[in-house]
């Protein structure tokens, strides 16, 4: 499909905000470009990526969901932390967490890279692994500056269920 093509579709459904998720964009050369095109033409744009490729070349005015891999996800050694110097007050960077290890790799990630207040940053359960209620009570003991979020998805359809 063209980018041309994609642009007429997101038209058709007269809404401001296009996000550009799902595996990973950035695997595909030409999400660049749509973003670019997308933002020219007045669409609040976002993107959320898996952190593993570069972003300093994506468009000023999208908004930029970094997900930064915890160890347990045994894929933290695919995080490209050079990302964070092209982070944005307007970004955020994500953290789903499986283990108490996670969760101090997080804040130690969070203070050696001085996250605190230059951008927003999410703090999220691996379903099934980690009791959100758990992870809620850490953050609150140490007054950890993280918005809490569930995979919402996770709780509307069956946790499995794919293409949703």
């Amino acid at each position: 499909m063209s980018i041309d093509s994609i642009i007429e579709q997101i038209k058709k459904y007269k809404c401001n905000l296009v996000e550009l998720t799902g595996g990973e964009p950035l695997f595909q050369k030409e999400s660049l470009e749509l973003m670019d095109r997308l933002c020219n033409e007045g669409f609040e744009v976002m993107l959320e990526t898996g952190g593993s490729l570069p972003i300093d070349d994506v468009n000023q005015k999208v908004m930029i969901i970094l997900d930064l891999k915890c160890p347990s996800s045994n894929m933290a050694k695919k995080n490209l932390y050079d990302n964070l110097q092209f982070i944005k007050p307007t970004d955020e960077i994500k953290f789903v967490m499986g283990t108490r290890e996670d969760y101090e790799w997080t804040k130690e990630i969070i203070n050696k890279y001085n996250l605190e207040g230059k951008c927003g940053l999410l703090a999220s359960v691996v379903f099934g692994s980690l009791e959100p209620l758990k992870l809620v009570e850490w953050i609150l003991e140490d007054n950890l500056k993280i918005r809490f979020q569930l995979q919402m998805h996770k709780f509307i359809w069956e946790p499995n269920a794919k293409g949703v």
